[in-house]
């Protein structure tokens, strides 16, 4: 499953990551590593961009971004 697919108030935890480059970096420098836990905390009202809460920041991600990182549910 990847982090796209989630709805508001659905936790999960980061498996594995599909992506490289510029990309990557900027996903790991917001905190987006394997075993880090995210909730979603809310959607656009298009859904897209999309609310995540990982660590203690509040974070917006794209869900053709959001796409690229597989996740499992809490």
């Amino acid at each position: 499953m990847t982090l796209d697919m989630l709805k508001k108030g659905q936790r999960c935890e980061i498996k594995k990551m599909h992506v490289k480059g510029k990309l990557m970096h900027k996903l790991l420098d917001m905190g987006f590593v394997n075993g880090s836990v995210i909730e979603v905390v809310r959607e656009a009202p298009l859904y897209d961009p999309m609310e995540l809460r990982i660590q203690r920041y509040l974070i917006s991600l794209r869900k053709s971004e959001a796409k690229t990182l597989e996740v499992a549910i809490l």
